[in-house]
């Protein structure tokens, strides 16, 4: 999964105080915040040629410094239970509608709630805002889904400078709770063409999702297949059958969102002191490039059942530095660098700290199927033939990682057999291939290199550059071509690897990861590559140079046709043939090996690893009193 302005802004100046023996002292610390400030203005004006002075109420937005006690940082034995955690980079966005990258959605979850979850362990869909769902159909014959939601969801408010939270009011000093009305407005802000959502085309099987969201003409977000009969009543009427709905009500992009406070600030409703939730954490802190702070939300209906009651996060891109953190105990859970996985395997605590198992993602580089010489299927074969995944595994990532020759991993509905698609390495077809390619353009390799200039490029990651480094020298050693390699902060990376990025800028190659939001080929073939109805990163099938019409293939009609099929068997023939297609025919990607977890956690901290991936604070605990003996 991938893809993010101005808002709070606080600055600790000065702790006066110091920890003594575990207690924690107050102090006093300074903020900078921005408030509305509402004052009386009189202003002399002319009116039909005489002066009059005219006075008015003006609201406006200024910075406040404030004074308030607060806990001096550290851990203390009174608490808060507090998590150490490293983010890896920016979330470009807390805004549902428009997080697309999983940095972005591990902090949305825990922030707000959805229709429904993934049980932790099985993966099954569980209820969450509802409390139960019925399939049915409407008197044309089409599929609906009726939610029956809770009404205990409060949306609430947290100002930092205080650190109070608090339940939302309307006008007249009543108390607001989730209701239907805001999921409808959530699931049409989404796929409201306004709101920019590159993620709405997961909606898009919503009746007349696609044609609103591409702003045909004649159609507003009133004709979308969402209703709300009642203030507990959510129906949702889809274009095709989908068994795998409730599923897709999990995700952040159908979650119901506060219409009021999008309206009053509409570019900056996500940051600090203004951002309302529902979910079991608030936004206390972000600073932009450095640490978000989440508080346990005391009104949360399972509160109760959330141990963790402060999480502090990092945002801290090299995996070196990150690590030398956890092993200062200073982070509770970190990746494991490439270069330390001997080391932590051999170390006789980290050992015991190490955790690797099955991540339902899919490591792969695309191909810019439209931009010379990669618009040409002989080049991206030579390309994908000539890297040898397994060593990259054995040599480079080291952690039990399965080499990838489909896109969707085992456990999916509709993946195919692990070796039964795809391309295998062969450096001789790998070679004939790129070939037979300069045999017609009448050049040499040497020609090829400076006439081309490939560009592979990534997000900046110590991990990512390891990798890249080793499929460069791939592609030189089997190939002779020379690759040049680039890299991006995360928030500037995701917008230059975007279709509608001008051709002339977007890389040749480039890397992205792709994680489960549901076990369905759906969320994988379809939704990223169908040329009419996916994101299509790859920009598959272009008719001109930035990709502004397409021409659908085979594949894209095979993904169709697999939405719009009840037969499970029939559905996985459909996406068998179709991953077939992408892989073998078309090869428009280099799908590289499906992730495990390799990870270190202190014994101290219980989490769980989702099937579907993901982070959720607040099904995880704290030992306390052994971390508080470990850090001190």
């Amino acid at each position: 999964m991938f893809n993010k302005k101005t808002g709070l802004i606080v600055v600790i100046f000065v702790l006066l105080a110091v920890l003594a023996a575990c207690q924690p002292e107050v102090v006093e610390v300074t903020r900078v915040i921005t408030e509305e400030v509402t004052r009386v203005v009189t202003e002399t004006v002319e009116v039909g040629g005489e002066t009059v002075e005219v006075t008015r109420v003006i609201t406006e937005e200024v910075e406040v410094t404030r004074v308030v006690e607060a806990e001096e940082e550290g851990v203390s034995a009174e608490g808060p239970i507090t998590l150490n955690w490293n983010l890896g980079s920016e979330p470009p966005t807390l805004d549902p509608s428009l997080a697309t990258d999983t940095t972005s959605v591990d902090v949305i979850r825990n922030l707000f709630v959805t229709l429904t979850q993934f049980d932790p362990v099985t993966g099954e869909v569980l209820p969450y805002l509802a409390t139960e769902w019925t399939e049915g159909t409407d008197d044309q014959g089409r599929q609906t889904w009726t939610f029956t939601l809770r009404d205990d969801f409060p949306w609430v408010t947290h100002d930092p400078a205080t650190g109070e939270t608090a339940i939302l009011t309307d006008e007249e000093g009543n108390e607001l709770y989730v209701t239907a009305d805001d999921v409808v407005y959530g699931i049409k802000r989404t796929l409201d063409p306004a709101t920019a959502s590159t993620y709405g085309y997961v909606l898009y099987n919503v009746l007349n999702g696609a044609a609103v969201n591409a702003g045909e003409e004649g159609l507003t977000v009133d004709d979308l297949g969402v209703a709300a009969p009642d203030p507990q009543t959510v129906v949702i009427t889809l274009e095709n059958p989908a068994p795998y709905f409730p599923g897709i009500a999990a995700m952040w992009i159908a979650a119901p969102m506060p219409a009021a406070a999008i309206a009053e600030r509409p570019e900056r409703w996500i940051e600090p002191g203004f951002i309302v939730t529902n979910g079991p954490y608030v936004l206390d802190t972000w600073i932009h490039g450095s640490e978000m702070v989440l508080i346990k939300n005391p009104f949360y209906p399972d509160a109760d059942n959330v141990q963790i009651e402060r999480v502090e996060m990092v945002m801290i891109t090299e995996d070196s530095t990150a690590f030398a953190l956890y092993e200062n105990n200073e982070l509770d859970s970190q990746a494991v660098p490439l270069p330390e996985i001997d080391r932590v395997k051999a170390d006789p605590v980290l050992s015991q700290e190490f955790v690797t198992g099955p991540d339902p993602c899919t490591y792969y580089y695309g191909f810019t199927n439209n931009k010379p010489p990669f618009d040409d299927v002989r080049v991206r074969r030579a390309f994908v033939q000539s890297v040898d995944k397994q060593s990259l595994i054995d040599n480079v990532l080291k952690g039990g990682q399965t080499p990838a020759t489909s896109f969707a991993p085992p456990g999916v509905f509709g993946a195919p057999e692990p070796g039964t698609v795809g391309l295998p390495y062969d450096p001789e077809a790998a070679q004939a291939s790129l070939q037979e390619f300069l045999d017609e353009q009448g050049m040499t390799v040497e020609e090829f290199n400076s006439t081309y200039n490939i560009t592979l490029m990534y997000n900046t990651s110590e991990a990512h550059a390891q990798i890249a480094a080793a499929i460069q020298q791939m592609w030189q050693d089997v190939l002779g071509v020379t690759v040049s390699v680039e890299n991006q902060e995360w928030q500037v990376y995701l917008d230059t690897i975007e279709k509608t990025t001008p051709l002339a800028e977007h890389p040749h190659i480039w890397r992205l990861g792709w994680c489960a939001d549901y076990l369905d080929e759906n969320n994988w073939v379809h939704e990223n590559f169908n040329v009419n109805a996916g994101s299509n990163d790859l920009r598959r099938a272009c008719n001109d140079e930035n990709c502004n019409s397409v021409t659908p293939t085979e594949f894209d009609e095979l993904t169709t046709l697999a939405q719009q099929t009840s037969d499970p068997e029939e559905r996985e023939r459909l996406y068998h043939e179709a991953e077939r297609i992408l892989a073998e025919e078309e090869v428009a990607y280099l799908p590289i090996y499906h992730y495990t977890i390799v990870r270190v956690t202190k014994p101290w901290l219980t989490m769980n690893y989702p099937p579907l991936g993901g982070f959720d604070f607040f099904n995880w605990t704290i030992d306390w009193d052994a971390k508080l003996e470990a850090v001190q």
